[in-house]
Formats: structure tokens, C-alpha cells, sequence
């Protein structure tokens, strides 16, 4: 068999994969829109396919369920609650939201009713909100086969969330960027991944490598008979550590490490006891379509999934990240409404994902962070929003908590600016402030030689902010603080907090144990 040729290409996660090569098929060139569905017309049909639901399961139903399914078509069937959701449609609305907001006035009316048999009807109220709010959400990302290499010029988040990747394989892109969200998953999921190999040729099914560790593409010569690729340098492994994210440099300085995750299925193969908790969990990946984002039950119990595995270690949620380069299945904004401004945009969004997380609190030691806030009436309008909230549970009497509200540091104004804003804790997000920074987009061909070298602008800008930020907690979550070149620059601007993925926990620890606290070499290392 011929020699295995290996192409060059630039290592986004590391760790080594062998597979069969999925060749992702190119974006058609002329896309035709099809005609808009109006809001209206939307919401009916997703009433009338609720019904048809109920219709299948009364006909296997006994009488008692039969009379509850009765009701709850009856309800969806009643001019009034249709009228209503329309009325907010006409005024702007999204259909989801209209139809959520009208279901939820109509909880809160029978919860507060005398009569104990209008209060035991709410149940049946929010079965039918989920219902239709499961019939609006929009359309399945496609998969492809388990173990395979996916080859293509980039791959949308979506798609790497919607894949099982416990059987293995991994992703060779032509393009991609190492500051990218998949690039980021990918990492947090240890799944092998190089970009920048350029198009190459390759048959569909064909063997395949990825060498994540050097940065290489590995062409096998045929479908049979191929060896499996293996590493040329040994990747480090995760150890059974039970430390409680605590690591001390070589000069006794006691350093937090604490995880980033995107999914409750990232932690299962993790202890609690060797980390400082949860740093961030980007909420995006997980409420992924705007049904999700409107389904207040579903976020709770995300959120509940994450703090009974961190006990009593803190928990950080940023809320919706969404916009941008990364969309929301079934919300339409411009390319520039992101993060904050998205979500003060649309406060419907941000007043379900509220009281998810002031419910959630109550099960552990959560704490909410704020993407790409740029002003400080950013944090006062969310923290309004958090208060109307909770002011609204107490009056009905149901379980919450004030969790503290933090923000990512990753806007230059934000961070020249940090004693300004009535934050309870920042972290620095270094993917969007080196951005931002460079003046250079992630997806820019030059982005990674442009961020190399803007790297002492950041420091120096994260060593003013941490000094502007007095005394309040600092931590930093963006992909510099996994980057082993980069922990002594880091210890020596006072970041003494690295919340990292947790594939890279292992190699972090042992850099911080190499260096004093000013981030100078220990001697012998």
C-alpha cells in the first residue's frame, strides 16, 4: 500500500482521528426564497398539527384522559386565545412570543383563581403552550454518519451540536478559523480538528486522517487496508485530579481553574471535584432555535442539569450570545444586533431566559454573566429586567432566587471604562477583545497572524481593566486562557482565575506550577 500523504494544515483541537471522509456538500449558488408564511398564518398551522397530536393520542386514551385532552383541544380551538396571540402579532410580535405571552397570562389568571379546580387547570394551560411552541420550531440540521471525518470548507455550529460525536472522527476544513465557534466546541468536546488545508481532493468514504497535535490532513490511499492514524507527539490526558480547581504557582499563589462548557452533556465525563466550577456555559448552544429560547421549562432544567453536578462551586451562565455569526433558528435581525443589544432588542427573549435562571438559583451557586456588553446602561436595563422578574414571582408566590449578575469584558470601550459599571463580576472574553482589537474578522484569512501580533495590545488592556475593576472578581474564559504560551503574560496582568475547556485543564495546572506569581519561570523549569 502507498505511503499515507500528509497535508499541512493548521492545528483547532487537538488529539488524532481516523474516519471515513464525509465531503460536505457546497452552499447552492442561486438560492430562491420561498414565499413568506405570514406570523398568522404560522401560529394557526402550528395549533392546528397541536391538535391533530392531541386528536392521535385520544384515541388510545381512557376516559378520564380523554376528557383532559377534550379540554386542552378545546382550549386551543377557542376564538379568544387565537385573537389575542394575533393582536400581539399585529403589533410586532414574533408568532412564538405571541403565543407564549398569551398562554402565560392565561397561567398566571388560573394560578391565582380561589377555586382550587381553575388552579390545577394551569397544568393543562402550559402542556398546551409547549405543544404548538414545539410544532413552530424550525427545521433539523442534517447529520452524517457517526466516525466520519467531515471535510468542507467550514461547518456551521448547529450541525457539530446536532452530531454524535461518542463514535469518534473529527474535521478538516479547507478554510475555518482557530477563533470560530466549532473551533471552540470542537476543543471543549477534545474532537480533532485542523483548518487552512485548502481544497484537496478526496473521495467520498474514503480513509482519512486528523492530526490535531502537529496540524496535518493524512490522505490514506484507499477505502481497505488502510492503518489508523496515530499521533505523532502524545496528547495530554485529563487525570483524575480532586483538587477542586485549585493549583498554586511554584512561589504558593493559589489559582482558580475552572471549565467552559456548551451542553449539560460536556460534564459527564467530568469530576466536579477537579475544578473550581463552571467559568461560563454558553447558553447559545444549548437554547438553539427560538421555540427554546422561548420555553422557560426547557432552560430550567438545563440549567438545574449543571448545578446538581457543580454541588455548592459556582456556576456562570451567560445569557444568549445569539446574533451575528451566530443566529437563533427562526429569528430574523441584522448581521450587528448581537449579544446585549440583541437581547435588550428583543426583551421577550431575555425576560424568559430571566426567569429560568431566577427559578434555577434556588438549586445551587449560580451566577449570570452578560455577553458583549459595550455601555453600562447595558447591565443596569438587564438587571431592571431580572427585578420586574422576580418582583412577578413573589407576588405569585413561586421559588426563586437574585443570582449575581457579572459580564464579559471583551468590547474595548467596556474594558477602558470597567469601574463604571454595576457589574458583581467580569471575564474577559479574549476571542471577541482580540477581534476587536486587531479590527479584523474571525472568518479574515490574516485574522490569526493579525491577533498574534495584537496580543500585548490585550494584555496591556486587560492589566488596565483589572486595575480600573478594584477589588471585584476577575476571571478569564476566552481561548487565551487555555493557550500554555500565554499563563505567565496572564498571572503577571493579575488574572488569578482561567476557566478553560476541559481537555486543556491538565496542561494549565502544570504551566501554573512552572511559574511564580509575577509570571516569571521557575527555576529548573
Amino acid at each position: 500500500m502507498a505511503a499515507p500523504h500528509r497535508l499541512k494544515a493548521t492545528s483547532a483541537s487537538p488529539g488524532v482521528a481516523t474516519g471515513p471522509a464525509y465531503i460536505a456538500e457546497p452552499p447552492a449558488t442561486v438560492f430562491m426564497s420561498p414565499p413568506a408564511v405570514s406570523e398568522r398564518a404560522e401560529l394557526a398551522g402550528a395549533i392546528e398539527t397541536a391538535i391533530g397530536e392531541l386528536q392521535h393520542l385520544a384515541a388510545g386514551a381512557d376516559a378520564e384522559g380523554g376528557d383532559i385532552i377534550d379540554f386542552q383541544i378545546e382550549v386551543l380551538r377557542d376564538p379568544t386565545i387565537t385573537e389575542m396571540a394575533s393582536a400581539r402579532i399585529d403589533a410586532g410580535e414574533n408568532a412564538v412570543f405571541a403565543w407564549v405571552a398569551t398562554l402565560d397570562g392565561y397561567v398566571r389568571e388560573l394560578e391565582s383563581a380561589d377555586e382550587e379546580q381553575l388552579r390545577a387547570r394551569a397544568v393543562d394551560i402550559l402542556d398546551i403552550k409547549n405543544r404548538v411552541l414545539a410544532a413552530l420550531t424550525g427545521t433539523p440540521v442534517g447529520d452524517f454518519p457517526p466516525g466520519s471525518i467531515y471535510v468542507g470548507k467550514d461547518m456551521e455550529p448547529s450541525r457539530f451540536l446536532a452530531h454524535d460525536w461518542s463514535a469518534g472522527g473529527g474535521i478538516a476544513l479547507y478554510g475555518g478559523s482557530a477563533a470560530g465557534h466549532v473551533a471552540l466546541l470542537a476543543r471543549s468536546r477534545s474532537v480533532p480538528m485542523v483548518i487552512g488545508a485548502g481544497r484537496f481532493a478526496i473521495e467520498e468514504g474514503q480513509l482519512i486522517g486528523v492530526d490535531g497535535d502537529s496540524g496535518a490532513v493524512i490522505l490514506q490511499a484507499g477505502k481497505e487496508n488502510a492503518r489508523p492514524l496515530q499521533a505523532e507527539h502524545p496528547t495530554t490526558s485529563a487525570a483524575a485530579i480532586t483538587d477542586n480547581g485549585s493549583a498554586r504557582t511554584a512561589d504558593g499563589l493559589e489559582v482558580l481553574l475552572s471549565i467552559n462548557v456548551n451542553a449539560p452533556d460536556e460534564i459527564e465525563r467530568i469530576s466536579a471535584a477537579s475544578t473550581a466550577g463552571i467559568g461560563l456555559m454558553r447558553s447559545e448552544f444549548a437554547v438553539t432555535s427560538l421555540a427554546d429560547a422561548a420555553n422557560e421549562d426547557k432552560q430550567l432544567a438545563i440549567y438545574r442539569r449543571l448545578l446538581d453536578w457543580a454541588g455548592t462551586r459556582p456556576v456562570t451562565i451567560r445569557m444568549l450570545d445569539v446574533g451575528g455569526d451566530k443566529p437563533l433558528s427562526g429569528l430574523e435581525t441584522s448581521p450587528d444586533l448581537r449579544g446585549i443589544r440583541l437581547l435588550l432588542a428583543r426583551p421577550e427573549i431575555a425576560r424568559v431566559q430571566a426567569r429560568a435562571l431566577l427559578r434555577a438559583a434556588i438549586f445551587g451557586n449560580l451566577r449570570v454573566m452578560l455577553p458583549m456588553v459595550t455601555f453600562p446602561s447595558d447591565v443596569d436595563e438587564i438587571r431592571q429586567i431580572f427585578r420586574e422578574e422576580a418582583a412577578a414571582f413573589a407576588r405569585r408566590a413561586i421559588p426563586h432566587r437574585d443570582p449575581p449578575i457579572g459580564m464579559m469584558v471583551e468590547v474595548p470601550a467596556a474594558a477602558l471604562m470597567l469601574d463604571q459599571f454595576d457589574a458583581d463580576f467580569f471575564s474577559f472574553g479574549t476571542n471577541d477583545l482580540l477581534q476587536y482589537v486587531a479590527a479584523s474578522a474571525r472568518d479574515d484569512t490574516d485574522f490569526a497572524a493579525y491577533s498574534e501580533k495584537a496580543v500585548p495590545a490585550v494584555l496591556r488592556l486587560i492589566a488596565y481593566a483589572v486595575n480600573l475593576g478594584g477589588s471585584k472578581p476577575f476571571s478569564i474564559c476566552g481561548d487565551m486562557a487555555g493557550d500554555q504560551r500565554r499563563t505567565g503574560a496572564l498571572l503577571a496582568v493579575g488574572i488569578r482565575h482561567f476557566s478553560v475547556a476541559p481537555a486543556q485543564l491538565p496542561a494549565i495546572r502544570s504551566a501554573i506550577g512552572g511559574l511564580h506569581a509575577d509570571g516569571t519561570r521557575a527555576a529548573g523549569e
